[in-house]
């Protein structure tokens, strides 16, 4: 197997993470805003919205998870990564729309959510944000020493460190708009790099007919495109995991508050079709290895793309692989250090610690920068642990599924408290938690009601999804019968599937302890509050400005 040198891979890297460092100069302001600094002052137009979002979501799992799921199940497995991940960036927009609505000059969720319900459920929101995002940034800079390790004598450990510090270099400078605008050199980069490399690797193997001939070597289950054993392991869990990355995702959240209102419904759904192609295409390379019996170096899925480029391309090809990967980790890593930083500033310091309307700007910024530097210290710490990054994807995806109903609820429905709220995400994660680790023997008894609860799970995605296209009574209907459907083939079959079960009783138990400590309380909100108490930190941009005549 091929490899770099350390010296060359070291300049590889001090070229992209210089060429990014000096295109975050060319945006570099001289006295940075606060609104600037989160999101891009909510000016962000289509072109480089859609290109943000995409690139965002494109991060090292894109490449790795997509390909370790195809290893695993066989031709369903990019459709399995990629389209759910697809789906999840046009199931946010709708709902995004509202958020907009209510706090035009938001810039998290969690100043919605305090302004809707106050601090308690607000800071639910903004610790599972931070540990979401640290997870990302683990995960990344994971995928950044596995490549070098794998392509050079240097370290695992040398890896995540040159990552860390690189990705830390440029997102200091100009917060989120230096996010946004390195996403779409990155993405441009990375489509470019992708239709190169793909076909690359097929024709080094010998050609599609090579490929075509081997898929005899696939069991029966991995050659069905319609696989249940794909669709129920790897597809539906993921599908449950990301739309509640959707709502529970504060790097989504930021493009949403930042992006113009009148094009955010344009940006989503390019988005959408840009991810879903790319990750599907780099998903083909973890089939491409499966066909030809590749065995993943150490037993680490982590390595196997590694391993297909550097077994059978020239090292210029290699070289640009090498950059394509650092791309997709670094977009998504700075993304979301932005996210921590924004969440720092606005729901920890500016809602909770400074004193109500006296928040400083320039006490925001560093407390944003300093977010970055000790986040960045906290990623480079987990990332030595070398967890497996799909299931780290799941486990997250089904924290997050016990915040979608409240939040979701909380913008619509006017009868939604505090303690319906902040009980609802409570009880749901230790749910989740018995049945995701079986902290309890789940038979009999015991697993009929976390399978009632998974179809009640199931019914509220559903029901969500079609409630943001198509209104409320759509949405009922569609929920309805998803449960109905539910209770009458999932139950006693279910319980084989307990990833699948944990996660969709997350969505289940907060929704129904949500809906029932709601309907005990006769509180109504107005929604035209949330516009009022949420607003812009930069004092300035409050005045009134000159009249030209």
């Amino acid at each position: 197997m091929f490899q770099f040198s350390a010296l060359t891979v070291i300049l590889l890297l001090l070229a992209f993470y210089g060429g990014t460092y000096l295109l975050s100069l060319l945006i570099k302001k001289d006295k940075e805003s606060t609104t600037g600094f989160m999101v891009a002052g909510h000016g962000v137009g289509f072109g480089m919205g859609a290109a943000s979002m995409t690139a965002t979501w494109i991060w090292a799992a894109s490449f790795y998870a997509a390909a370790t799921s195809v290893y695993k199940y066989g031709i369903s497995g990019p459709i399995h990564y990629g389209f759910w991940g697809a789906l999840m960036i046009l199931f946010i927009y709708p709902f995004g729309m509202r958020f907009r609505e209510l706090a035009p000059n938001g810039h998290t969720l969690g100043e919605l959510i305090h302004a809707r319900h106050g601090s308690s459920s607000q800071l639910i929101l903004a610790i599972s944000n931070i540990m979401g995002s640290l997870i990302s940034l683990m995960v990344n800079f994971t995928a950044a020493g596995a490549l070098v390790s794998v392509l050079s004598p240097l370290s695992f450990q040398t890896g995540v460190l040159i990552a860390g510090i690189g990705v830390l270099s440029y997102t200091l400078t100009s917060g989120f708009r230096a996010s946004v605008f390195t996403d779409f050199a990155q993405l441009v980069a990375l489509m470019a790099i992708g239709v190169v490399i793909i076909p690359a690797v097929l024709f080094s193997m010998g050609g599609p007919e090579v490929m075509v001939s081997e898929l005899s070597n696939l069991t029966l289950e991995q050659q069905d495109i319609f696989s249940s054993e794909a669709f129920l392991n790897q597809g539906a869990p993921f599908f449950v995991a990301v739309l509640a990355y959707a709502i529970g995702n504060q790097t989504i959240t930021q493009r949403l508050f930042a992006i113009d209102k009148t094009k955010i419904k344009a940006t989503f759904v390019t988005a959408t079709v840009g991810y879903a192609g790319i990750v599907i295409g780099l998903g083909m390379i973890g089939l491409m290895a499966l066909t030809i019996g590749i065995e993943p170096l150490n037993g680490d899925m982590n390595n196997l793309i590694p391993q297909m480029v550097s077994s059978y391309l020239h090292p210029i090809f290699i070289a640009l692989f090498f950059i394509l990967v650092i791309g997709s980790l670094s977009s998504t890593a700075d993304s979301d250090l932005s996210a921590l930083s924004t969440i720092m500033m606005a729901d920890v310091y500016g809602k909770n610690i400074a004193k109500k309307g006296q928040a400083k700007p320039k006490t925001m910024m560093l407390v944003g920068r300093g977010t970055m530097i000790v986040a960045t210290v906290a990623g480079l710490i987990f990332a030595s642990f070398k967890l497996d990054i799909l299931v780290m994807l799941v486990f997250v995806g089904a924290l997050w599924g016990a915040v979608v109903f409240p939040v979701i609820a909380s913008v619509f429905w006017d009868r939604v408290t505090n303690a319906a709220f902040t009980s609802a995400v409570i009880v749901a994660l230790i749910f989740f938690c018995i049945a995701r680790f079986e902290l309890i023997p789940i038979t009999g008894i015991s697993a009929l009601f976390f399978e009632t609860m998974a179809s009640v799970g199931a019914a509220v995605v559903i029901g969500l999804m079609v409630f943001g296209f198509l209104g409320r009574k759509a949405g009922m209907g569609a929920a309805l019968i998803t449960l109905i459907l539910m209770l009458i083939f999932a139950t006693g079959f279910l319980r084989d599937y307990m990833v699948l079960v944990a996660s969709l009783t997350a969505y289940g138990v907060s929704a129904i302890v949500c809906t029932l400590v709601s309907l005990m309380s006769n509180e109504r909100f107005e929604f035209d509050l949330i516009k009022q108490r949420v607003g812009d930190y930069d004092k300035k941009a409050k005045l009134p400005q000159p009249s030209k005549s």
